[in-house]
């Protein structure tokens, strides 16, 4: 398989740059810098204790935020290869999409934004990027991570059109009807087959969803019956796992499969011509209605499960608690969260909360109301 860009492929050469200037790598892309840089930062060491469904400490084989980010980077190196898209740029991307989820998964995030209602709202997408171009402290020149354009056009999958107006060149997508690079584009796609399938297993591996209520569902029922066909002898934790593995496959190739066709179809020419286009990167009819109804499946059977629900529930008490406290007194913030909250007051607040993992957001409620909720 050739590794050469394909011309519609983000390149060095045709980046838009940092926004603060840089001598070039040594022995590197630009976008390996970025992928060194996100690698080595303190938010991304954090995902290894932030939730993907189940709260860190309910078991050690459960999928975090940072295993989760490494299988979206490995699925979406393997298909920019197959489309010969940037690698780098595409892993980048994956390894810095989660790095402003709150603890607690979604459930936090959802906590934290009603709390932040009156002023301005949480979106962990808006807070990755604040990540990387602010709060991330490891340069000498400069805050965050100053990273190359189309890595933080990556990370900024969606956001409001009011928030897209405060952010320059970085927004004008949101607003003008454009699209972001085919590699953003898939890394985003990639995001969505680790998490369907890797839910699926963790759903399993819980008990919380049994092979006989998958067996009503399309997409794993079919490749349940070809391992079975295949394996007639295999059961347990192998049967799942070939299962789930041949499910990535299929949408993995579905995807590579599609989109070329897609983007055969248009002929850009350059980058510039796919922010103009039409989203390029995707799935089949077919395979999206599989997908969808897996994601249907999922939402009513695992996500929407009494034993997440009671999780959650805890998680959003937790979070909300947390801010009140802060809010009511910011005295008990640490030194460092004190000063910010003087200058940017309630957001200092989300950015403390934000980046806390989930055992260390539960130290600090029971640091904090232990004593008074015994």
């Amino acid at each position: 398989m050739s590794n050469v860009l394909a011309p519609y492929a983000v390149s060095d050469a045709n980046s838009h740059g940092r926004h603060i200037q840089e001598d070039s790598p040594t022995g590197r892309s630009e976008f390996q810098r970025d992928r060194d840089r996100i690698i080595h930062s303190t938010a991304f060491r954090r995902l290894e204790y932030k939730t993907q469904v189940f709260v860190n400490h309910e078991g050690d084989l459960f999928r975090t935020r940072l295993t989760h980010s490494l299988e979206v980077a490995q699925i979406g190196r393997s298909i920019a290869r197959n489309l010969r898209l940037n690698e780098d740029l595409v892993e980048a991307i994956a390894l810095a999409h989660d790095l402003g989820h709150t603890p607690f998964g979604h459930a936090g995030q959802d906590a934290l934004n009603d709390c932040m209602k009156e002023y301005g709202g949480f979106e962990h997408n808006l807070q990755s990027l604040r990540v990387v171009d602010q709060l991330e402290e490891r340069y000498a020149t400069f805050d965050g991570l100053n990273l190359c354009f189309e890595t933080r056009e990556g990370i900024l999958k969606r956001i409001s059109r009011q928030k897209a107006q405060g952010l320059g060149k970085l927004g004008e997508r949101f607003l003008c009807d454009r699209r972001a690079s085919l590699e953003a584009q898939l890394a985003n796609l990639a995001d969505e087959i680790a998490y369907n399938n890797h839910d699926v297993d963790d759903g399993l591996r819980s008990g919380l969803i049994t092979l006989a209520q998958l067996e009503d569902v399309t997409l794993f029922a079919r490749h349940l019956h070809q391992v079975r066909q295949c394996y007639p002898n295999l059961t347990g934790r192998r049967l799942i796992h070939e299962t789930v593995r041949s499910m990535i496959n299929t949408l993995a190739m579905d995807l590579t499969i599609q989109s070329k066709t897609n983007i055969m179809a248009i002929a850009p020419s350059d980058p510039n011509q796919v922010r103009a286009a039409p989203s390029l990167i995707g799935f089949s009819d077919h395979i999206k209605r599989e997908q969808q109804e897996l994601k249907r499946f999922l939402h009513k059977n695992l996500y929407k499960h009494y034993q997440v629900m009671r999780m959650s529930k805890k998680a959003r008490h937790t979070i909300k608690k947390l801010f009140a406290a802060f809010e009511q007194e910011p005295a008990l913030l640490p030194d460092k969260y004190q000063h910010k909250f003087l200058d940017y007051g309630h957001q200092a607040i989300a950015d403390y909360i934000a980046g806390m993992t989930d055992r260390y957001a539960i130290k600090e409620y029971q640091r904090l109301f232990a004593i008074t909720e015994q």
